[in-house]
């Protein structure tokens, strides 16, 4: 499917809304190809994982998440570095050029629990509020399996707060008077739709009450020339990025635009291995925290 920058009318309503869904932007067949592979990648990273739903902290019962499959998963490094899919996060956030944060299969297993409201830029290493993501659906998703929702003009609240959606509820949302009355608004989605969103817009998902997993596959894009804050987070920490310093590296290349068929090469795995990323086995996975990278 050929790319297509935002037009006029998406990029408003993205400033205005802090979130927008742009529907068929990718193709089926092409969608098809991406699922198998994102699904066979997050095979490969959770397959020693034995524990049962009730050993699994509060996050993970709600998600199961594997970070920068395009890694070590080459089959998915076309879908993470996507030409129509950078190139639409590019014209809505008014970027030239766009770099990949990291990519993550988010994988709402039936049963799994809300995902309580928060931020993602709070969870990143990114000074600038120049920050998008691509949230991509594999099968349709509404309100019964695990939809997102989110709180309209959120993103110019002036609000930035991290929020433990790891062990406790998420962002409190009585404790902001921009908040405290504010409403969400659900957005359903087909299969090749894709919704993006700003890095401090507050959003949710909904638990998923179906019985097939919800799997989604979303990539972080920031506005190339973004600096580094002063908090932890492996794409940053891991090429060594010091803070106030552009972030540069092969860990973090441009996603848009690149020549035709061009993709970035292998980093060096994270030594050690880092819980959800490349080269992790799940070995006894200690509790989410503050390292962790932050949910949809």
């Amino acid at each position: 499917m050929e790319s297509r920058s935002a037009t006029p009318d998406e990029i408003e309503r993205f400033e205005r809304d802090g979130f927008i869904r742009i529907p068929a932007l990718l193709a089926l067949e092409e969608l098809e190809v991406f699922s198998a592979a994102v699904d066979h990648g997050v095979a490969q990273r959770t397959r020693h994982d034995r524990r049962s739903f009730e050993e699994k902290s509060p996050y993970e019962q709600a998600l199961k998440q594997c970070l920068n499959l395009w890694e070590d998963q080459l089959a998915i490094r076309p879908l993470t570095f996507h030409p129509g899919v950078g190139r639409m996060a590019a014209t809505l956030l008014g970027a030239d050029a766009v770099r990949i944060w990291h990519d993550q299969a988010l994988y709402k297993d039936a049963g799994g629990p809300e995902t309580f409201p928060h931020q993602d830029q709070p969870y990143w290493s990114i000074a600038e509020p120049l920050t998008i993501t691509a949230w991509i659906p594999f099968q349709d998703v509404g309100q019964e399996n695990g939809a997102l929702a989110y709180m309209p003009g959120s993103h110019r609240l002036g609000l930035r707060e991290y929020a433990n959606i790891f062990t406790a509820n998420g962002l409190d949302l009585d404790a902001h008077p921009e908040t405290r009355n504010a409403h969400f608004e659900d957005v359903e989605v087909e299969r090749g739709d894709v919704i993006f969103h700003h890095g401090l817009t507050v959003h949710r998902a909904y638990p998923n009450g179906s019985d097939a997993s919800r799997r989604a596959h979303t990539m972080i894009y920031f506005a190339d020339g973004c600096t580094r804050t002063s908090f932890k987070h492996p794409s940053v920490d891991r090429p060594g990025i010091p803070v106030g310093a552009k972030i540069d590296s092969d860990l973090t290349p441009i996603a848009w635009p690149r020549p035709p068929s061009d993709l970035p090469g292998t980093p060096a795995p994270p030594a050690p291995p880092i819980p959800g990323w490349p080269g992790w086995m799940g070995r006894k996975k200690k509790r989410p925290g503050r390292e962790a990278s932050g949910a949809e």
